[in-house]
């Protein structure tokens, strides 16, 4: 049986470009945990590990791209 979720997306990308999507994916995992130790060195306050936002926000659409082929 096929879920509802599953006949709204449809296939629109290649196995290239999956795995395009999941190492920029990774990448960008890499860059916030690197940025997210750093304001942890320097005791950085709440308004600037905001900014962790950004990278994992970009990280997870690569994840879930790579993951729905979509």
């Amino acid at each position: 049986m096929v879920s509802p979720m599953e006949q709204a997306c449809a296939i629109n990308i290649g196995p290239r470009e999956r795995r395009k999507r999941f190492t920029g994916g990774v990448v960008f995992l890499g860059v916030a945990v690197a940025l997210a130790a750093c304001e942890l060195a320097t005791g950085a306050t709440r308004p600037w590990r905001l900014l962790l936002f950004v990278p994992l926000w970009v990280s997870a659409v690569g994840f879930f791209q790579a993951r729905d082929k979509t």
